[in-house]
């Protein structure tokens, strides 16, 4: 299949409207790192291949950029290599060298926001909460490009971070771990009612527990503060994801969100947006979503739509078309369903309800339900995801 594809990349390059004799080797060599992207990184949400070609003085060509991706490094590499094409590599290959072991981290803080570019007059493309193991990718000042464990990417700051090594992550992995499942809350400092807050909370935030005292759990978060959380407002992190995944707590996580604000980039309580606001319902109950309603719509067992005969939990996708999507949501019944837009509330598919929504009945494209699809494709059960155990 390689031999087939270099093949023909030479046949595009040679005799495509223009000769190999009169097209510029430049524009050669940016055409092929051009279809070496679009064969191995389709989504550049969830990896990087960020790689161009600089004329040198000598005739030969300078790579440069930075690449996550071995297979498609080296397939470039090899590519030009049968070609006869004269290159420098000054390609970053990531992780950076310079955060040496340390290529994972925990974020410390219950919410932290994921930035396009490395600054925070950035878009907020997600966010990811306290206790999530993030692999460590480049570093920049004092932010530093990460990968959740959906695999999406992008930059936070260090603030928000502890970084560790491989060995320390595995001691974490085999800690006392408790996952705080309340809407929000305060981690405190003193076991008692009252007592000061030395951190908030958000649903899903994991930290390790020593032991307890009136009622309260003494937590340790990554960054080494120590604090007590209510007892009553956790879950024992191994039971938690054992427990198997039903569609009524799915939903009833998702109404327990209703009224809370629509907000671009949002996957905590604090705020969703439309996709964030399903990867946290789903999350509750430990299946871990793909980041966007668009990456969501790939996976599960798809739907027929034409008579809106749905299950309680399935995936409801709106847009243009199935290739254009651009909101989802949940089906609860009765042809009723729970989204974010511009809060998270109920519409209904049908025209006698109050709440009828015409418009998103006219773009429902898609539909797909999860639970009979776990463990497959971006599908994740959290108990079976290697970065948490």
């Amino acid at each position: 299949m390689e031999r087939f594809f270099i093949s023909l990349l030479l046949g595009v390059f040679c005799f495509g409207v223009f000769s190999c004799e009169t097209q510029e080797k430049g524009d050669n060599l940016e055409g092929i790192i051009t279809s070496v992207e679009q064969k191995f990184i389709p989504d550049k949400r969830i990896a990087i291949f960020n790689v161009a070609a600089e004329k040198a003085n000598n005739g030969s060509f300078v790579l440069k950029g930075e690449t996550d991706q071995k297979k498609a490094y080296g397939f470039l590499l090899d590519t030009l290599g049968r070609m006869n094409v004269s290159v420098v590599d000054s390609i970053r290959f990531l992780p950076e060298a310079q955060l040496g072991e340390k290529v994972w981290a925990l974020v410390t803080l219950s919410v932290i926001p994921m930035r396009k570019e490395p600054r925070y007059s950035a878009e907020m493309v997600s966010q990811t909460i306290m206790g999530t193991p993030v692999k460590l990718l480049d570093k920049r000042g004092g932010w530093y490009q990460i990968q959740t464990p959906d695999q999406y990417i992008g930059w936070v700051s260090g603030s928000g971070i502890s970084e560790f090594t491989q060995a320390e992550m595995d001691n974490w992995k085999a800690a006392d771990r408790y996952i705080f499942t309340k809407v929000t809350g305060s981690a405190m400092a003193e076991a008692k009612e009252n007592a000061a807050p030395i951190s908030d909370l958000v649903l899903g935030c994991i930290f390790e527990v020593d032991g307890k005292m009136n009622g309260f759990l003494k937590v340790h978060f990554p960054d080494g503060r120590e604090g007590f959380v209510r007892e009553t407002d956790c879950i024992k992190f191994s039971e938690w994801e054992a427990e198997t995944p039903e569609a009524g707590s799915i939903i009833e996580t998702a109404e327990r969100l209703l009224g809370s604000p629509y907000l671009w980039g949002g996957t905590s309580t604090k705020g969703v947006d439309c996709s964030g606001f399903t990867k946290t319902s789903y999350f509750s109950q430990g299946i871990m979503l793909a980041r966007d309603a668009s990456q969501q719509a790939l996976y599960g067992e798809k739907l027929d739509i034409s008579n809106f005969n749905f299950q309680l939990g399935d995936l409801l996708f709106f847009g243009r078309s199935k290739e254009h999507i651009t909101h989802v949501g949940l089906y609860m019944g009765d042809g009723k369903f729970i989204h974010s837009s511009g809060r998270v509330k109920i519409n209904s598919f049908n025209p006698e309800d109050d709440n009828f929504e015409a418009g998103r009945k006219k773009q429902l494209v898609a539909a797909s339900r999860v639970l009979n699809s776990l463990n497959k494709g971006q599908i994740i059960l959290i108990k079976d995801h290697p970065w948490y155990n």
